[in-house]
């Protein structure tokens, strides 16, 4: 089939490739505008963009394409069969929606209609999930709304971060949409409402619906008063941004393992060991062991090959990695050399 795909982000370059390989023709890319990056402020094309030029693709970047009426009729006149669109980042209005006989397809990373909006997979990890999944869904006018064609589950591991949970979504994203594309040119063209009773496309339900809205840097900054899992949650979820104060600058927090005893099992063996020492505070504001309960931030052990632990407003975390500004990521051993903190000192308060 001939498609035109719309996407941003590394996510989408995976599904751009698997329609390729699958043997569809792409007649032209539809990605955001080149955006400003770095310290010295260049113009950055989009990871598809990028690949999208490097397959000597027409790529198309309006600024914002509902109002860019020029960029419509252009698209138009390519005669694509279908729209695919996986993490584009603009809402596409009724005039494009209504274009390709097969419809607008959308690979979406949350199990719907959880998470619908622009961070459905970070904010899956921010709430403590346990599942997951890709949807593809026939687009309409409201935000990730349409009814759901295919689905798949996936797991949330406690130690997953968004980096690895997304790159498991991509690849089954991309895989959903080759299975789907069959289904959607045996369909045929038509009247959308009789052509969506032919696939049989599932409506979403009216309940469970939450939105996965934009992240800001607010978002990144650690709060050590909060739980051990809360923090792990935003560690894991906001990877690689999540940070405390440093000095004047940011710590970069890049992995972390809540030491809670009934998590234990999904820990590692040295976590796990760890949790059963410091995972149980008792009522009386001591620990399992006997020592003061320290303050939120405050370093309670040096552990030798593994990280620090660090105190919170409930069980502490094993800090493994993290990354100093200007430095490159450091775990284990290398991190507790570099951020050169003993017990007793706290994160975010008095360092460096």
């Amino acid at each position: 089939m001939r498609i035109l795909f719309w996407g941003t982000p590394a996510y989408a370059v995976v599904s751009l490739e698997a329609l390729r390989q699958a043997g569809h023709s792409i007649v032209a890319v539809v990605s955001q505008p080149d955006r400003r990056r770095g310290r010295g402020k260049a113009l950055v094309a989009s990871p598809v963009k990028q690949r999208a030029l490097e397959l000597a693709l027409p790529v198309f970047t309006p600024e914002r394409i509902r109002r860019d009426l020029g960029c419509q009729q252009e698209l138009a006149a390519l005669g694509a069969d279908l729209s695919v669109v996986v993490a584009f980042g603009q809402i596409l209005p009724p005039a494009v929606l209504s274009q390709p006989p097969l419809g607008c397809w959308n690979g979406h990373g949350s199990l719907l209609p959880r998470w619908r909006g622009a961070a459905p997979i970070q904010w899956a990890l921010l709430e403590g999930d346990g599942e997951t999944g890709v949807g593809i869904m026939a687009m309409e006018e409201g935000l990730d709304t349409g009814p759901v064609l295919l689905e798949r589950r996936l797991s949330i591991p406690l130690l997953q971060n968004a980096g690895q949970l997304s790159e498991r979504l991509a690849c089954l994203t991309g895989e959903l949409l080759v299975e789907a594309l069959p289904l959607i040119e045996a369909a045929g063209a038509g009247p959308e409402p009789e052509r969506l009773a032919r696939l049989g496309v599932r409506p979403q339900a009216g309940e469970g619906v939450s939105h996965a809205r934009q992240l800001t840097k607010e978002d990144t900054l650690v709060d050590w008063s909060g739980s051990a899992l809360a923090i792990h949650r935003r560690v894991m979820g906001l990877y690689p941004y999540a940070s405390c104060p440093w000095g004047a600058e940011r710590l970069k927090l890049l992995a972390t393992e809540p030491l809670v005893v009934r998590l234990r099992d999904q820990l590692t063996p040295a976590a796990a060991a760890l949790a059963d020492r410091w995972g149980s505070p008792s009522q009386d504001g001591t620990s399992v062991d006997g020592s003061s309960v320290a303050g939120p931030g405050t370093v309670l052990s040096v552990v030798e090959g593994e990280g620090l632990v660090v105190a919170t407003g409930g069980c502490p975390v094993l800090l493994r990695q993290a990354q100093l500004p200007g430095r490159r990521p450091s775990e284990g051993q290398a991190l507790i050399q570099q951020l050169g903190l003993v017990v007793g000192d706290r994160i975010g308060v008095n360092t460096p």
